[in-house]
């Protein structure tokens, strides 16, 4: 199975929480109900967090990939706003 295409991506590098989720909640607001957004950070707290609030949401979490001190976060937009 492959990846979607990726519509929009946000670098959140060297951010620290809460930030990488509140430029995720910002950017989703961007995009259209089944657009991909995908997601970079370095904050291991985003481990946690953004997948906490994707179950909360109508937003769909595709895919998380940990790599050595990074996180990337593949996420379709749902379709009302949360």
């Amino acid at each position: 199975m492959t990846d979607p295409l990726i519509d929009l991506q946000i670098d959140a590098s060297g951010l620290q929480c809460p930030m990488p989720l509140l430029k995720t909640r910002q950017a989703l607001r961007h995009l259209n109900p089944g657009q991909v957004l995908e997601v970079i950070a370095t904050d291991a707290s985003s481990a946690q967090d953004i997948p906490a609030y994707l179950r909360q949401s109508c937003h769909q979490l595709v895919r998380c990939n940990e790599q050595p001190g990074r996180w990337i976060f593949l996420i379709r937009r749902g379709e009302r706003e949360s």
